[in-house]
């Protein structure tokens, strides 16, 4: 408190930092993204080991979601801060030094684990450490720094791998120095947690209430589709831009796979403008609409038409993501919120994982291009269901 009188700045200062701390992390979750086809390259992968490997991620922040997600409340935010920085850090330096199929699944479950720590603890440590005249604003820096750092990720990854001696190196270092960076800033922030003389450690309890299902349904399912197409675009879209579309650029693949957590942020941002009934079953209409693009731009090989797919599947998945979360949050009894939210994000990180891995062995069998489509196809078909759904449950309330 002393030190903020002297300085008024401070607060906002170290506030930012908290954010851009969230955003570093999130920033090296999706660094390979663009790199994965000099990983195939080098050490021989197919494209059922790369979504294997990406699957390894997801599985790493299912783990730490359920683990530690009820941590930050025992034994504050700042330790949880720093382990996921030293989970993202470890995760840069075995990637650093990858000699192989070993190293890189290693790399990625570290790196799923630092992504688990932080989507809740510093979700709520940004909201906490916002001064008074900026807590309006603070969901959506913590939304930003969340989904925009998804979305810088890849982009960085290209820009430095693609222009830059040293890109299987290169890339984690310039994340490792600014992780260190993220270090200082929450080493400099306060600590917003009272913490009980005895911690008692629990696993997150996840549930879902009778009266909550009605809700919870459409929008997990509407969220399964969404987050399962951005699993798409950090996973097997690198190999769909270099052998079908013949796109190999790392800074394009990067720009491509990134845009969509961009929209997705810009999604989330408008969500919020629109009409509360209809702000769920916008997101669903703009993820089917999204897919389209996505199938026709593999089928005829257009970037423009892939990218633009890209975007418009992102800003629906932020909607629709942002809109289930309220909309599940507000449905929920107060002493359910937290284990209703937490089966909402597993739901989320499965969907990243499995429909990718399902695509793997589908182009094995028929080919990259086809399980492509098909995979957007089906997509399309879950946000089209998400959406009956909701419809349906309006007639019934209004009836």
């Amino acid at each position: 408190m002393a030190a903020s009188k002297t300085n008024p700045w401070l607060p906002l200062l170290i506030f930012l930092g908290a954010a851009f701390t969230f955003s570093v992390t999130m920033i090296g979750t999706t660094m390979p993204t663009p790199l994965y086809p000099m990983y195939q390259g080098k050490f021989g992968f197919s494209e059922l080991m790369i979504t294997i490997i990406f699957a390894a991620y997801a599985g790493g922040v299912i783990a730490a979601l359920v683990l530690t997600g009820r941590w930050s409340d025992q034994l504050g935010r700042r330790p949880l801060l720093f382990a996921g920085l030293a989970c993202s850090i470890v995760s840069d330096l075995v990637f650093w030094q990858a000699n192989g199929l070993a190293m890189i699944l290693v790399g990625r479950v570290l790196s799923g684990l630092s992504a688990g720590i932080f989507t809740g603890t510093a979700t709520v440590a940004v909201l906490e450490l916002a001064p008074p005249h900026w807590r309006e604003r603070a969901t959506f820096f913590a939304t930003a720094a969340n989904m925009g750092g998804l979305g810088l990720g890849p982009m960085l990854a290209g820009a430095l791998s693609q222009y830059l001696p040293s890109p299987l190196h290169l890339t984690y270092l310039v994340h490792i120095a600014m992780a260190l960076l993220a270090v200082g800033c929450i080493w400099a922030a306060p600590e917003t947690v009272s913490k009980p003389a005895r911690p008692t450690l629990s696993i997150q309890r996840l549930s879902v209430p009778p009266e909550v299902r009605g809700v919870f349904i459409p929008a997990a399912i509407a969220g399964f589709a969404g987050f399962a197409i951005c699993g798409f675009f950090t996973s097997i879209a690198p190999a769909m831009m270099g052998k079908v579309m013949g796109y190999e650029n790392r800074l394009l693949i990067g720009l491509v796979a990134g845009s969509i957590f961009i929209a997705s942020t810009l999604g989330q941002f408008l969500q919020g403008s629109l009409p509360l009934r209809l702000r769920l079953p916008l997101g669903c209409v703009t993820l089917m609409v999204g897919v389209v693009p996505i199938a026709l731009g593999i089928n005829i090989q257009s970037l423009a038409l892939f990218l633009a797919g890209a975007v418009i599947a992102g800003m629906g998945q932020g909607i629709a993501f942002r809109a289930g979360m309220g909309a599940i949050a507000a449905a929920s009894p107060a002493t359910e919120k937290a284990a209703v939210t937490s089966a909402f994000f597993i739901v989320a990180y499965i969907a990243i994982s499995v429909p990718v891995i399902g695509l793997g062995v589908m182009s094995t069998v028929i080919g990259l291009k086809a399980s492509g489509i098909s995979f957007a196809v089906v997509m399309g078909a879950l946000a089209a269901l998400a959406l009956v759904l909701l419809v349906r449950r309006g007639r019934i309330k209004t009836a």
